[in-house]
């Protein structure tokens, strides 16, 4: 299964953020929204993601004063990326080995959706119940 097969049935509704928002407002974005992870967006283009995690570390680090500081101060700017083109597998084995559970879904620099490793595994459950069934249809009709 494709990327770009998964987005058609979750949808590509990223919430996103931009590099002055405190990290205050982007917690409150993350319960409010119910997500794990938020797009920091600037001028159109990608530059960042932030987790619940990231938000976490640095209240740990700072205590309350990191709530007034920007999200830039928390967030991976080295982000990565999956293509609608790659599969579910390929990415499943970058995020496990990258330790990231959310990919924002670029092509040509344009934000087309974002993954996190629960839709991935979702999928994955679904194609191997899909092929467990069709071999117990098999086995029956045989």
């Amino acid at each position: 299964m494709l990327v770009s097969q998964i987005l058609k049935t979750k949808g590509d509704l990223v919430f996103t953020v931009t590099p002055g928002d405190t990290i205050s407002a982007v917690a409150a974005l993350l319960h409010a929204r119910r997500v794990g992870a938020l797009v920091v967006v600037d001028a159109g283009k990608v530059v960042g993601i932030v987790s619940e995690r990231d938000v976490v570390r640095s209240l740990a680090e700072l205590g309350a004063p990191a709530l007034d500081r920007p999200i830039t101060s928390c967030m991976t700017s080295d982000v990565l990326f999956a293509r609608p083109g790659e599969t579910v597998d390929a990415l499943l084995e970058r995020m496990t080995d990258r330790r990231v559970r959310h990919l924002p879904v670029c092509e040509d620099d344009k934000l087309l959706g974002i993954v996190s490793i629960g839709d991935l595994v979702k999928h994955k459950i679904s194609e191997v119940v899909a092929e467990a069934d069709g071999l117990k249809a098999y086995i029956a009709a045989g």
